[in-house]
């Protein structure tokens, strides 16, 4: 099977909020806007969108209207310390402060109109936990 593009849909509330957080917080840009539908997307990769649709448009069947709990959006970055700080400085809520893992991961979790977001750096992961878990 082949795909011709990947793109997540999330069912929020408010999709012109969900848009213009992403916009003036993440640095989206918005390539579709129908109101109940607004798909972004962002500079440095041309080939990630995200959506953002009414959770009570027509389109959406009902099993799907509550989907977005307990969904995380996880967003790879180079400096997660730096990030925090520029988003905290904007008013961003930060709903988990920034924190090493031993597997190789620094993080931290921001609420948004629509779902959480992680942001995650990759960094380099504790040798001795490594071998304490068979890896």
């Amino acid at each position: 099977m082949r795909f011709s593009r990947f793109a997540t849909a999330f069912m929020v509330d408010d999709p012109a909020a969900c848009r213009d957080f992403f916009v003036t917080h993440l640095g989206a840009t918005v390539l579709v806007d129908l109101g109940w539908y607004v798909d972004i997307g962002h500079p440095s990769d041309p080939s990630f969108t995200i959506d953002f649709v009414h959770r009570d448009h027509a389109a959406m069947p009902d099993q799907v209207r509550t989907a977005t709990t307990g969904t995380v959006l996880a967003l790879v970055v180079d400096d997660a310390h730096d990030l925090e700080s520029r988003l905290a400085a904007a008013g961003v809520e930060i709903i988990a402060e920034c924190r090493d893992e031993p597997w190789g991961q620094r993080h931290f979790f921001i609420a948004t109109p629509g779902p959480v977001v992680e942001f995650v750096q990759q960094i380099p992961p504790d040798q001795s936990w490594l071998a304490a878990n068979g890896l």
